[in-house]
Parts: C-alpha cells; sequence; structure tokens
C-alpha cells in the first residue's frame, strides 16, 4: 500500500534513525514533494538522497502549509530546544512524532503551542534495515487519523505496538530499544567460546553470526513461541540440552537477563525524569 499524508512532512534531524525512516517512507511510495528535512549538518548519504528524490533538505526548510506530521528524530538534548524553534510552524491539525529518547509527552509538549498533538516512540536500530519495531503512546489530544499517520510512517521500518501507559516506554527501551545491543553481544561471546574450543576467529566469526541472524529469522517466520523451538533443538542427554543446563541451570540465564533489564529500565526513568 502507498504510504500517503494529508500535508507536508517535517523530519527534524536525518542522522542514522532519521535517515533510515526517510529511505522506509521513499520506498512505501510518499511522495518526496511532501517531505521537507531541517538538518544543518547532513551527512554525505542525506545529501545524495535528499538530490536524488528532489527533497527540499536544509537548516529551515520552508514548507508551503503547516506540517501534517512533524519527526523529530534529533538527539534527547536537541529536542526541547529544537521544537521552540519550529513551534511557530505547528499548525492546530500537526501531530509531534517524536523518537527523541527518554523525552516524556510532557516535556515535548511543554515547547509548543497549548492541546498539540503528541507522539513518543521507541524504534530500534533493526529499523535501518526494515526488521525495527517500535512502541508509541500518544497524549491526549491525539486524533484516530493523526495515530494512523505515525503508525503507517513507522511501519515503513518494520512493526509497531502501541500502548496506553506512558510508563511502559521505560519497559520497551529496556527490552527492544536496547534489546539488539543484548543479541549482538550474545554473537561475541559465542564467537569466542568458539575460539575457545579450537575454530579459527573468522570460522567462529561466521558461524556465530549465521547462527544469530537464522535463529532470528526462524523465530519471525515460525508460529511457535521461543520455548517450544527451543526444545525443538533440544534431544534429551544431547549437546544442546548439555550445553542449556549451564545457560538454565537455576535460571542462570533468566536472572541475568531480567537483571540487564531491569538495570536498562531503572536508566531509562533517571533520564526521563
Amino acid at each position: 500500500m502507498t504510504l500517503s499524508l494529508t500535508g507536508p512532512l517535517l523530519l527534524v534531524g536525518a542522522g542514522k534513525m532519521g535517515g533510515a525512516l526517510l529511505e522506509g517512507w521513499l520506498k512505501q511510495g510518499l511522495d518526496p514533494k511532501k517531505i521537507f528535512v531541517r538538518e544543518p549538518s547532513p551527512s554525505p548519504a542525506m545529501d545524495a538522497l535528499a538530490e536524488r528524490h528532489g527533497i527540499a533538505a536544509s537548516a529551515n526548510p520552508k514548507l508551503p502549509e503547516a506540517p501534517a506530521v512533524v519527526v523529530l528524530a534529533v538527539k534527547p538534548d536537541q529536542a526541547e530546544t529544537v521544537l521552540t524553534d519550529i513551534a511557530a510552524s505547528i499548525g492546530p491539525g500537526t501531530v509531534v512524532l517524536s523518537i527523541a529518547a527518554g523525552r516524556t509527552l510532557e516535556s515535548l509538549a511543554r515547547a509548543l503551542p497549548p492541546k498539540s498533538a503528541v507522539v513518543r516512540a521507541m524504534p530500534n536500530t533493526p529499523a535501518s534495515v526494515g526488521a525495527g519495531i517500535t512502541v508509541c503512546v500518544a497524549n491526549p489530544h491525539v486524533s484516530r487519523a493523526q495515530r494512523d499517520e505515525c503508525d503507517a510512517l513507522l511501519a515503513a521500518v518494520g512493526a509497531v505496538e502501541w500502548v496506553e501507559d506512558e510508563a511502559l516506554i521505560d519497559a520497551v527501551t529496556a527490552v527492544s530499544g536496547s534489546g539488539p545491543a543484548y543479541v549482538f553481544h550474545l554473537a561475541e561471546c559465542l564467537e569466542q567460546a568458539g575460539i575457545e574450543a579450537g575454530l579459527s576467529p573468522d570460522l567462529a566469526a561466521r558461524l556465530a553470526r549465521a547462527t544469530v541472524s537464522g535463529a532470528g529469522a526462524l523465530l519471525k517466520q515460525s508460529e511457535l513461541d521461543a520455548a517450544t523451538l527451543r526444545a525443538n533443538v533440544t534431544s534429551p542427554k544431547g549437546t544442546t540440552a548439555a550445553a542449556l543446563d549451564v545457560l538454565m541451570g537455576n535460571d542462570a540465564l533468566t536472572n541475568l537477563m531480567t537483571r540487564a533489564v531491569a538495570a536498562a529500565a531503572k536508566r531509562s526513568r533517571e533520564l526521563s525524569s
């Protein structure tokens, strides 16, 4: 389905995540003439992308009318300042979609006109290859149509979920926002363990990468849950069972992951306050 909006889209910040979103929108058929990028220091790749598609990109692009959507993709410490700068361009029908980590709905709204529609979103880095997942929460001023527009924009780079309680975003950040780093670390550990078991570094790296990415693809495509897939690989008294006795004994990995997620959620709450 072709992506369309009721008015212009202003992308504020065109770094890695902003750039990934922009590429996703273009692949979904969003009219480049409706896209305006506010980025004072665009990368060469962003310059080339904007030029190739005829997208207006500059430190202060001029929009023909108030934007339907403003996508805020700047560093968290810049969010309020940037919103204050562009507040005058926000119209009564504009929704601000923020992917600035740790910036609450309340803190974002303070920099905007009264009763502005604001959506806070937490994407993750697999969005850069169209395999991300984003969780969103909306303030009371977001209409059904605005929510649908935000959903469609984020769906261009992966799955989208919505929650009603903003406090849950801290847990989301800890699970899916930070989660790719946990998986990459698992690949690192598996690679190192392979080297310790006698494999060459190159072979260990290839096996670890292919195993983690392949298992992830299987998990995504299968209708079975993770526990069943794990059990299907595990023959009684076999090699996998011997390894899982170490990983699952006394809930070792479960306890470790629970502590890791709790630490990340705690830090997210600290950054949001």
